[in-house]
């Protein structure tokens, strides 16, 4: 009789449970802000129209597990070991992202779901960042920075052992799955025991904070989880009635009618207990500043062209702020700068600035004649219905500023270097798969689908 192994979907699915409960218990604040999205998400869904609901996947079940988490990583190996850890979950690497552009040492990948079912399965993705050791230029910190991460091993001797066996098997058996995740979700667990003296941490600490806690801990911990809310405005409004000290802006785009890519923000990152273990064995007691609570509301996947507006736009955004004399009404000015971006579906999908997913309409169905092969027609007659799809990745600049806000001190951008994908891939240990594609290739079979359905009836 063959084995019967658990879907990597059902895995992710335990495994996403799991890393919830543990950050739910290790930083309490994280509990209080699922409880807060949940209150104003089903505030939202109270008062949402059957025509919006039609249009979004905002009352189907995936939503309600809807979590992305982040991890920063200090070697190739762990990377590596890391990817063949996701992909027994259904995770693989999608996207490039280089933080060095928004002046952190990191450079980045999502590992998530990739296919409609998986993700309405359960949407879990981790955002993965790897240290630039190369972006240092103080040779002694490279140096210290490189021996402290070459002395630690993130994963279990066991939870390694299950992949090997995971991967030989093409499958995890019930018992190993319970097994694989208990090992696995060890390496995200907060170490509250520093792996560097106080020194050498000041020392990375006043580098850049991002560094000081990638190496001088014993793994990666989760630095933050994200639930998915449906107002994210709200939820940034009601943060200190709930005791939650927000970040002071909302990253990514303005608040739309038809909602675009990423909104995220967060609740400032807590100052934790950590010991440093001295030359004779004694500790010392300090604090640490990385982790926090994230809080995201995800649009429509755009197109190259829609990436490349929403970029310029965004740009223009920035460089006005840099440059004024003054504070500046930030929202207020992205609201006014992005009023170049149209806001409606139907000119969104005409100018080919966002990616759809086609539907055949029960009229659809139903229609003999007077059929032609034209999109826009359909969706006139009632026959077809175009929903935008869901952004299911990250945008570096947001990333960026989300990390920043939550360091130990306000740091200004200090690292520069050129984007080097093939690096990170060959630490990764495989290439990551284009976003842009994926999401065309949905577009592409939902629309085919249709038309095969119409023109048959002809």
């Amino acid at each position: 009789m063959s084995a019967v192994y658990v879907s990597p979907d059902d895995i992710r699915d335990r495994f996403a449970a799991a890393m919830s409960d543990m950050y739910r218990r290790e930083v309490p604040a994280y509990d209080k802000l699922v409880d807060l999205v949940e209150t104003v998400n089903a505030e939202y869904r109270s008062n949402m129209t059957a025509e919006i609901a039609a249009a979004s996947d905002e009352q189907s079940e995936r939503f309600e597990k809807e979590r992305h988490g982040a991890i920063r990583l200090g070697t190739a190996d762990e990377l590596s070991m890391m990817r063949r850890v996701f992909a027994l979950m259904g995770m693989l690497p999608v996207g490039y992202y280089d933080l060095s552009q928004a002046g952190l040492p990191v450079h980045s990948t999502a590992f998530r779901p990739v296919t409609a079912e998986a993700l309405s399965a359960n949407p879990f993705r981790i955002f993965t960042s790897l240290l630039r050791l190369d972006m240092i230029e103080d040779e002694d910190l490279k140096k210290r920075a490189g021996d402290a991460l070459a002395q630690r091993k993130i994963f279990s001797e066991r939870a390694v052992e299950l992949v090997k066996i995971g991967e030989a098997q093409t499958g995890l058996t019930t018992s190993q799955a319970e097994a694989f995740i208990s090992e696995v979700i060890k390496t995200f667990e907060w170490h509250a025991q520093a792996q560097v003296s106080q020194q050498d941490y000041s020392s990375f600490l006043e580098l850049n904070g991002l560094i000081a806690d990638i190496v001088c801990f014993k793994g990666p911990h989760i630095n933050h989880l994200t639930p998915r809310t449906l107002d994210i405005d709200d939820v940034q409004r009601r943060m200190p009635q709930w005791g939650l000290d927000p970040k002071a802006v909302i990253e990514g785009p303005p608040a739309r009618q038809c909602p675009i890519l990423l909104r995220q923000t967060s609740f400032r990152a807590l100052k934790e207990q950590v010991s440093f273990r001295t030359g004779d064995g004694k500790q010392i007691v300090g604090a640490h500043t990385a982790r926090f609570g994230e809080v995201e509301q995800r649009g429509a996947a755009l197109t190259p062209k829609g990436r490349a507006l929403y970029d310029e736009l965004l740009g223009a955004v920035l460089a006005e702020t840099r440059s004024a004399s003054a504070s500046v009404d930030y929202t207020g000015l992205l609201s006014a700068v992005f009023a170049a971006f149209p806001d409606d579906w139907r000119q969104m999908m005409s100018e080919g600035l966002a990616y759809f997913t086609f539907e055949l309409t029960d009229a659809g169905k139903r229609a003999t004649s007077g059929i032609d092969d034209d999109v826009e027609t359909w969706i006139e007659n009632g026959w077809v219905i175009a929903v935008a799809q869901t952004y299911e990745d990250f945008l570096p600049v947001s990333a960026a500023g989300i990390f920043r806000s939550n360091l130990e001190r306000d740091e200004a951008p200090q690292f520069t270097a050129n984007s080097n994908q093939s690096a990170f891939e060959t630490a990764l240990g495989a290439s990551t798969m284009d976003p842009f594609a994926l999401y065309q290739e949905t577009q592409d079979r939902s629309l085919a689908r249709c038309r095969a359905a119409l023109l048959a009836a002809r």
